[in-house]
């Protein structure tokens, strides 16, 4: 096996993975290992740029893919560290452990609950009837 570092592929289907890369030879017959590859899609907004990032692939729950590389057209090393940070930062968060038994999404305080509805609701008519006194 190779040194590994971080890349990012086309491959000849069409699309760009981004994944932590070694190559193993194989005997001849090199073989790219992916770890946990990634799809990025980099998009404008107001508010400045924004990094979407899913798994390459979504069922599967395997960590490691291999190609070979006739499947791809090029590759890339990345040492972008903002990239890397956050591919990297994405790996970190475990949202498997947000999902309950049957299949329903368990609240996190990552997710900006921080009150009941009845509360919320005094609250904003607190704020409403200030603003019609004032």
């Amino acid at each position: 096996m190779g040194e590994e570092f971080y890349c990012s592929l086309k491959l000849v289907s069409g699309e760009e993975v981004f994944s932590l890369v070694c190559i193993d030879e194989n005997d001849g017959d090199p073989i790219v290992v992916l770890q946990n590859p990634v799809v990025m899609k980099i998009q404008q907004s107001m508010s400045g740029m924004i990094i979407k990032i899913k798994p390459w692939m979504e069922i599967p729950d395997d960590d490691f893919y291999f190609i070979k590389l006739d499947k791809i057209i090029t590759m890339t090393e990345i040492s972008d560290k903002m990239t890397i940070g956050f591919y990297k930062k994405y790996l970190s968060d475990e949202p498997i452990e947000s999902i309950g038994d049957n299949g329903e999404v368990k609240l996190t305080n990552k997710m900006g609950y921080v009150s009941s509805v009845d509360d919320a609701r005094k609250k904003l008519e607190k704020i409403f009837n200030d603003l019609k006194e004032s």
